[in-house]
This record gives structure tokens, sequence and C-alpha cells, in this order.
């Protein structure tokens, strides 16, 4: 797990954007799959689709199999660059930069508070670990829920408090 704590927290227009960014050495192209295909975002995400979130429209969304469906409608595509979909109420947008040595992945989440963004930071670090592993060929066990206590959690949690000043 990397240990960097890196993310922002800003007011745009009345919601709070949380924005992570991760370097992979992996090209656009191996990346994009992971952030759309509901097997592989079942490997590594909170956010796994009832179908793949590769063209606009309505999608249900599950952390696990027996939750209940949130709405995950994508809104917008442009493969293998950007894709925005919500999560509920919270909006993500993922953008995939072309790098010397791979890919840069941006990762937005746009919600109504900052109340849970510590948390929420905290997480996307820990599933976004795990997808570096998974693109690495690891394979590494999926951590989301409260299997991610055992992870790190509260540190990653208390840490970016302090990063996002919340």
């Amino acid at each position: 797990m990397t240990n960097s704590l890196h993310a922002a927290l800003e007011d745009r227009d009345g919601r709070w954007v949380l924005t992570f960014t991760r370097d992979f050495s992996h090209p656009v192209d191996a990346v994009w799959p992971w952030l759309t295909d509901p097997d592989r975002l079942q490997r590594w995400s909170p956010v796994v689709p009832d179908r793949p979130l590769d063209k606009v429209g309505p999608a249900q969304v599950r952390e696990n199999p027996g939750d209940e469906p949130l709405d995950g409608t994508v809104i917008a595509v442009s493969a293998p660059h950007e894709l925005v979909h919500r999560w509920g109420p919270d909006m993500l947008r993922w953008r995939l930069t072309p790098t010397a040595t791979g890919c840069q992945l941006t990762l937005e989440q746009t919600m109504a508070d900052r109340t849970h963004a510590a948390e929420n930071a905290g997480g996307w670090h820990i599933c976004l670990d795990v997808l570096a592993d998974d693109l690495d060929g690891a394979m590494g066990k999926r951590l989301v829920g409260e299997v991610v206590m055992e992870h790190g959690f509260p540190e990653l949690r208390d840490g970016y408090r302090k990063v996002l000043g919340v």
C-alpha cells in the first residue's frame, strides 16, 4: 500500500469535490477497462454496476451483491479518457491522461457536504492501492466495507482529516 496522502477538497458552487491523482505504470488503454467493466470493478471498487459503464444511461450499482442498489447513471463517456457517473447522490469523474511512463488517473468525487470526505479519501486510497496491485498482476483481495479497518483505514482517515482540513 502506498503511504503518501495526496488529495484535495474544495467547494465548487456549493458542492464539495474530493480529488485524487494516482500514477500508474500502465497505458490508458490498459487502465480504462478497470473503470468500466463490472467484472474488473468488483475486484477493487466499491462501485460495482449491473452493466458496463461504457454508455450514457441508467445503471444500478452495489458495493456488495446483497446490498440495496443505488442509482449509478452514466452521465458522460469519452473512452478511454473520461467517465462521469452518479453513485447515489454523489458524482464520480474519472480521467486518464497519458504520461511518459503510463498514465495518471484523476478521480473527482462530488458530494453535498464534506462530513465524510476523510472517510471517502481513506477508502479510495485503499481501493486505488488494490487497483494498482491488480494492474501489476498481483490480484490482491478487494478491500471495501468493514474489512478496510484491518488494512490501515483508521490511520488513513485520520491523516486525510489533516490533509483536507476537516
